[in-house]
């Protein structure tokens, strides 16, 4: 026993931590699928999770679950929610004699373009919508629209990491980590930060989506489309019985070195992963499994469609709301891989947007409505936006360049004021000239809703206290109900 005790103050060899750690490694991927749950098996059940987790709100929120519907490349603001009558007078003009032009990401600059599609007001607000998105249009006195976006980059990669984490640069954690970090997830069987991988993994990949220096437990799980969401969510073994002796003896084998090794909390967080991830193979096929689903639920989403991508988002945005019945905290959603690029249209622009809307329409109004209906739109917040928006005139003949300086974004669902529109961008929709809204104040926004006060939410890092709006960001009151 003395010799035990001598080596547990002696620095392990890297031969020698290996060999009394490969037994756990296998468990301990398991970390980064399982949300906050690793903690929630050792508490007190009597009392509240978040309270005894340090995760409570600093407010009374309006906002339990977030979804988030992001569309890949940037939806041009002025082919969809910001019309431009002037576009059209001066089609085919040089825009350099109209105003100044700003470089762009090919250079390709081209004469201005007038939007291909209509617009036509909805609601009792009466929004423009264009004809791009008839379904969306049917639900805008749910929807607060920015029209005043703006990003701190041109370029697809940063501008997603910015989008995504409030910070240009790779590695920071995702606003969904932050958002679970900041109150846990409210489901014992479920990780708290749901990505669904709708077929495009953007640019930035899945460090758009990771924990950064936060737990690795916050950073999302990828589930994909199709009969199996998850890896390894399906048992190998033929009968029950054996895969409990598999997984009681792995918790033998780590239980046997807990105490022989100092600090043992990465050898318990796995003992309380492999629980989780027991409970996850009896949760997840229950939740992609839409039998119990009614055959109108499924044509509002759009599932009936002819359109393969439509139906594809739709089961997407189905699942969406399964999650977040469930109490999943914050959801993303990915595009379809339609037959054309993301909404990145350099290049043919009517039929490339065409293709991406059609697939999404349907569903997210689908969505809107379905979570209107069941009382859960009044505590679920719906954000819709892409990471920049385009330019008024071509790239060469018939697309249009990344626009950092103008875009637009929707928010519907708990504590926002349907039917509203804040921002306005100048005659081109090219630059914001009233009520600039930044990446940082969606972030800021966001949270309040959740009831967390931004500047509050925060993670040392580094020598100094971090927080996803940075030193910036401002709420949104005026899409406030």
């Amino acid at each position: 026993m003395g010799k035990r005790k001598h080596n547990i103050h002696r620095p392990m060899s890297r031969r020698e931590m290996l060999g009394v750690c490969k037994g756990g490694f296998g468990s301990l991927a398991f970390m980064s699928l399982f949300g906050t749950q690793m903690a929630c098996n050792r508490i007190d059940k009597s009392e509240s999770l978040l309270t005894q987790l340090g995760q409570t709100p600093h407010y009374i929120p309006k906002a339990k679950n977030v979804i988030f519907l992001y569309m890949d490349g940037g939806v041009s603001q002025v082919d969809s929610f910001d019309p431009k009558p002037r576009l059209a007078k001066e089609n085919g003009e040089d825009p350099n004699k109209k105003f100044n032009v700003d470089n762009t990401q090919f250079g390709n600059v081209g004469k201005i373009l007038k939007s291909p599609w209509a617009f036509k007001q909805y609601g009792e607000c009466g929004m423009p919508v264009s004809e791009l998105f008839p379904h969306i249009a049917s639900c805008v006195d749910d929807i607060a629209l920015v029209r005043s976006m703006v990003s701190n980059f041109p370029e697809h990669t940063n501008a997603n990491y910015f989008l995504h984490t409030g910070s240009g640069i790779q590695g920071r954690p995702s606003m969904g980590s932050w958002i679970n970090y900041g109150l846990g997830s409210e489901n014992n069987n479920l990780p708290g930060f749901v990505v669904l991988d709708g077929g495009l993994t953007p640019p930035g990949g899945v460090d758009n989506f990771k924990s950064g220096f936060l737990p690795a437990s916050y950073q999302a799980s990828i589930l994909k489309s199709g009969p199996v969401p998850l890896a390894n969510i399906n048992p190998q073994e033929s009968a029950p019985y054996l895969q409990d002796q598999k997984l009681d003896y792995i918790k033998q084998l780590d239980n046997s070195l807990i105490g022989g090794l100092g600090s043992a909390d990465a050898v318990e967080s796995a003992i309380s992963n492999y629980e989780l991830a027991y409970k996850m193979q009896s949760s997840i096929p229950e939740l992609t499994e839409f039998s119990s689903e009614t055959k109108a639920t499924k044509k509002l989403y759009g599932m009936d469609s002819d359109d393969p991508h439509t139906r594809s988002y739709g089961s997407q945005c189905l699942l969406a709301r399964r999650l977040i019945e469930r109490g999943v905290r914050f959801v993303e959603l990915t595009c379809p891989r339609v037959n054309a690029d993301r909404w990145d249209q350099h290049n043919n622009l009517k039929d490339g947007h065409e293709r991406n809307a059609h697939a999404v329409d349907q569903p997210i109004a689908g969505l809107i409505k379905d979570l209107k209906s069941r009382g859960l739109l009044e505590e679920t917040l719906i954000v819709w936006t892409g990471e920049f928006g385009r330019t008024p005139f071509a790239q060469g003949k018939d697309g249009r360049d990344h626009n950092p300086s103008a875009f637009s974004m929707w928010m519907a669902g708990a504590g926002i004021k349907g039917g509203t529109i804040y921002g306005r961008t100048d005659d081109y929709g090219y630059r914001v000239v009233e009520n600039e809204t930044t990446v940082h104040d969606m972030h800021a926004t966001m949270l309040h809703l959740l009831g967390i006060n931004h500047e509050r939410l925060r993670f040392r890092f580094g020598g100094r206290d971090i927080r996803l709006t940075d030193v910036h960001g401002h709420i949104i009151h005026d899409i406030l109900s």
